[in-house]
């Protein structure tokens, strides 16, 4: 049977914090703070909870010794802590008074707190339940001295990382540490309470990004918990759409489309008999946005992309992995390793001609920020990084990735990359690295003219680095594209990627890296890298994960080999080609044997007599003795 110790180990890990010291500061356990000398006479003047006092009453005091389940310190903030209070069971949450703190967690906690605020700003927190989806949380900021406190509204039913708390009350940016659990669990509770109100397909993403767009306005994200209607809410929300759009440059005509799927919704009356603060309402929706996912798109040293990450698994619940709906995440490790192949930096100009969600351009800004002083973290901001998206969904979510990044002008194109007009436009801004995953299996298009597109827009010398599929790189396809691509641009590298890497989807792929606007010349040697194992493992429900940490190491490797152009048995290979040859290293690298396993070899043989099996010779064989 759950007990209370369950609810306190889910507050730690929601935490992300440890009993004992921890970088932000101290969590202490049942009351023990005999280190801290205010705290400890605070709560020997508590003494043990009674059964029943007023919250005005500082007289009445229970037996024995006050023991909340954790106090937090700050290092940096010695005059605010946190205090919390834990029960098991939800029906013990709070009395609405709050004069029973012996039986509830809530009037448990905010009686330790009218003791503690005479020496700190206290922010009292009370949670009850063992389970994570329907546990309840209130919490309350009491400051130094005062009579009265006020709740927390946007945290309710929400657990912060202790840091998050403080930015909460002083109205700061939050940042959290990237968690694809934490991710995984709110796309899919959103995307069944959309289901239930009956939101399209094509709703939904327009949905998710014009509430993290408007939570970019500092009057929406400070006002929208007060507000008193449904309707007024949702005519918040397009103001503020409207106001930060604005501000980015965004054509009206995008914004009054984005505007409108929120007058749509604003007539869903489902949606709007639901009442606010409640669980499923809109502003339900705009807290788990505000408190989950946008810190974790804030976290100043991430290079993930959360929002198409969220997205991703928001439409896997859809039915089927996504890719129907026009979502195929670029595996994050995999956007890392082309953008350091590309050698993106804080002098790069950055384009992504089909952007999706905004993943490269979102990695690209990472290390472009890295050792850049402030007036170049503005430029890149404003004239860094460019990108064009067809679809409408990807292109909002697109453009709030970049707004929320503080993106300048937000330079997303929305349109066709094929469109002259916007083709011009992207030449003129002289930009020197392209990164791309293109569309697969397109009826007009074929994944290397999004290629030979890309490669165009770039200046003579510029570096473009492609994920493709292993097709793209056989000489007995799209023939007429290779030889204009050999005519016009430089080959310098292909690295043959593992078969599974964009699990679920069973598409074999391979990066090629070209020198845009220098001719191919087949008497020099390409570069070619098998990179079939990155370390990466397959975990139920999570996907493939680098469970062994083996990632940085193995990127570090193909990197050396391709920067020193090494050739190193089973691992990469160089190789004179042509248009017309294969463009792969398994055509061109040497076995590396001292490698093989008697593993491999029986594997080896299993393939084959699988394969003898399927086609029946196994057992014409047998007939034949």
């Amino acid at each position: 049977m759950a007990n209370e110790q369950f609810t306190e180990k889910i507050v730690l890990n929601e935490m992300n914090c440890n009993i004992g010291e921890n970088p932000f500061g101290y969590v202490f356990p049942q009351g023990d703070v005999t280190s801290v000398e205010k705290i400890k006479n605070a709560l020997e003047k508590a003494g043990g909870k009674p059964k029943l006092c007023p919250l005005n009453d500082y007289h009445s005091t229970g037996k024995g010794r006050a023991k909340p389940e954790f106090i937090i310190t700050f290092n940096d903030d010695i005059s605010t802590i946190i205090v919390i209070e834990c029960k098991k069971n939800v029906k013990y949450h709070a009395t609405n008074t709050f004069h029973s703190p012996q039986t509830y967690a809530v009037d448990g906690v905010l009686y330790y707190a009218k003791y503690l605020k005479e020496y700190y700003n206290v922010i009292a927190i009370g949670v009850s339940g063992t389970e994570k989806n329907k546990m309840k949380v209130n919490t309350f900021y009491w400051s130094k001295g005062q009579c009265i406190f006020n709740e927390l509204t946007k945290a309710r039913d929400i657990i912060l990382e202790p840091k998050n708390y403080i930015a909460l009350i002083r109205g700061e940016k939050m940042k959290k540490a990237y968690s694809l659990n934490e991710i995984r669990e709110t796309a899919i509770n959103m995307h069944d309470y959309l289901r239930e109100i009956k939101v399209t397909e094509a709703h939904k993403p327009i949905f998710i990004a014009g509430i993290l767009i408007a939570l970019n306005d500092d009057d929406f994200a400070k006002s929208y918990s007060a507000l008193p209607s449904y309707k007024i809410v949702m005519q918040n929300i397009q103001n503020a759409i409207e106001t930060v759009l604005s501000e980015s440059k965004i054509k009206k005509s995008r914004t009054e489309y984005i505007k409108q799927v929120f007058k749509v919704l604003q007539e869903n009356t489902k949606f709007a008999d639901i009442p606010l603060g409640h669980l499923k309402s809109i502003t339900w929706y705009i807290e788990q946005l505000e408190l989950k996912i946008k810190p974790m798109m804030d976290y100043a040293d991430s290079t993930v992309d959360a929002l198409g990450v969220f997205y991703h698994e928001f439409i896997k619940y859809s039915g089927g992995d996504g890719s129907g709906l026009g979502i195929v995440l670029t595996p994050q490790h995999l956007t890392e390793f082309m953008c350091d192949l590309a050698g993106v930096n804080r002098n790069s100009r950055v384009v992504d001609i089909c952007c999706g969600s905004g993943s490269f351009l979102v990695t690209a800004m990472s290390k472009m920020f890295k050792n850049a002083n402030a007036e170049e973290i503005d430029r890149i901001r404003k004239d860094g990084l460019y990108g064009v998206e067809f679809d409408d969904g990807l292109y909002t979510l697109s453009i709030a990735n970049m707004i929320i990044r503080k993106d300048g002008k937000s330079n997303i194109y929305k349109g066709d990359c094929f469109n002259k007009q916007i083709t011009e436009e992207l030449k003129e801004k002289k930009i020197n690295i392209g990164l791309i995953n293109p569309p697969y299996s397109q009826k007009d298009k074929e994944e290397l003219e999004f290629v030979e597109h890309l490669l165009d827009i770039l200046v003579p010398g510029g570096t473009g680095v492609v994920v493709v599929p292993m097709s793209c790189a056989i000489g007995t396809k799209f023939k007429a594209t290779r030889e204009r691509l050999f005519k016009n641009h430089t080959l310098k590298a292909v690295f043959s990627m593992p078969d599974d890497i964009f699990y679920p989807t069973a598409t074999n792929v391979c990066v090629m890296v070209w020198e845009a606007h220098t001719p191919h010349d087949s008497t020099q040697e390409t570069f070619f890298g098998y990179c079939k194992n990155d370390g990466f493992v397959k975990r139920k429900k999570l996907g493939r994960i680098d469970a062994n940490n083996q990632w940085i190491e193995t990127e570090k490797e193909w990197l050396r080999l391709y920067r020193n152009r090494d050739v190193k048995d089973g691992l990469s290979a160089r190789h004179r080609v042509t248009y017309k040859d294969e463009w792969l290293c398994e055509a061109y690298m040497e076995t590396d044997y001292t490698e093989l396993t008697q593993s491999d070899f029986q594997q080896t043989v299993n393939d084959y007599l699988a394969y003898l099996v399927k086609k029946g010779e196994v057992y014409e064989n047998r007939e034949a003795d």
